[in-house]
């Protein structure tokens, strides 16, 4: 008993100095950063700008694996199975917070399986038509969508989307019914929007802002606190007359569970000066308007919850469910 009770603790004083040991090790192989979307999306490409700087910084092979499907919570599962060494990780889009009250039954808990590592940053939303649709203001679709309910249609990503529940809020604010028109991504969605095949459109500022710029299509409201630089002549959900409705598209990276402390350090300052990079910047921020956040595990966690809390109540109060 006494020999078991020695052998025990002996085990337990080894923890730390074994952890220690495989973080000073690290890595000790190729590191695979899993984009749970497909190719060409925002999140690939995030994952994509930063892959080159952070094989340079850690002296490993990085490498982007796609796992699509089911709004990100796939290749999330993928994650969450993975051994917790370092060698994986999980770059995110906002759907990571919304797919807990959104798809039933996860394959694992959310706030529990993985664990926040780092803020990239963030984007607002912006709600847009085709030029030969007459609206200029968030006020007249309001007007032509009181006179003729359910009518005037918009296209999003998908339904349970950020874009798709920014909507759901915004109409029910103004008391007006508007015709959701979901799609299988935004290459689909652009493509009808720009075709005029849809009223509006509501993406983030990264998928419609070149699309912007060339004025093929043209913004009615944008969903951040501020106005983005390129777009400073187009109102702010408050600025419109609708304070306190924010939504914001975002990117992070998460760590299976069990990722030793000393590793995610590691990873979050190597990330964080691959951020600070002039190209770097340059291709996030003037390339896609993005802000960004650069925080670290305790800034994304917060921000996360606070975004699951905001969008699980829009999903419960109206009732969404991944076929409506």
């Amino acid at each position: 008993m006494m020999l078991t009770r020695r052998l025990f603790l002996a085990g337990l004083c080894s923890l730390p100095a074994a952890t220690g040991a495989r973080a000073a090790a690290w890595p000790a192989g190729p590191i695979r950063i899993i984009v749970p979307f497909p190719a060409g999306g925002s999140v690939d490409a995030v994952a994509r700008t930063v892959a080159p700087g952070l094989q340079q910084r850690l002296g490993a092979t990085v490498f982007i694996d796609n796992i699509a499907g089911a709004s990100g919570s796939i290749g999330a599962a993928a994650a969450v199975r993975a051994a917790p060494d370092g060698h994986t990780w999980l770059a995110v889009f906002d759907s990571h917070a919304v797919n807990p009250s959104f798809i039933p039954n996860l394959p694992f808990d959310t706030r529990t399986d993985l664990v926040p590592v780092y803020l990239v940053g963030t984007a607002p939303h912006i709600l847009a038509t085709h030029p030969s649709r007459s609206y200029n203001t968030f006020a007249e679709i309001v007007a032509a969508a009181g006179k003729v309910p359910d009518t005037i249609t918009y296209g999003t990503i998908g339904t349970g989307s950020l874009g798709h529940l920014t909507m759901v809020r915004l109409a029910g604010k103004a008391g007006v019914k508007l015709v959701h028109v979901p799609y299988k991504g935004g290459g689909p969605l652009l493509t009808d929007a720009l075709g005029g095949q849809i009223d509006l459109v509501i993406a983030s500022a990264v998928l419609l802002a070149p699309h912007l710029k060339a004025a093929k299509l043209r913004p009615i409201l944008q969903t951040g606190r501020d106005r983005v630089p390129a777009l400073p002549e187009t109102p702010t959900a408050a600025d419109a007359g609708y304070p306190g409705l924010e939504s914001y598209a975002w990117w992070g990276f998460f760590a299976p569970k069990g990722t030793p402390q000393p590793i995610i350090e590691r990873f979050v300052r190597e990330l964080r000066a691959v951020l600070g990079e002039e190209k770097v910047v340059s291709q996030l921020v003037d390339g896609q308007q993005m802000t960004l956040v650069n925080g670290g595990p305790d800034a994304l966690r917060s921000f996360f919850e606070e975004q699951m809390e905001t969008w699980g109540k829009v999903i419960k109060d109206n009732n969404i469910k991944p076929d409506s």
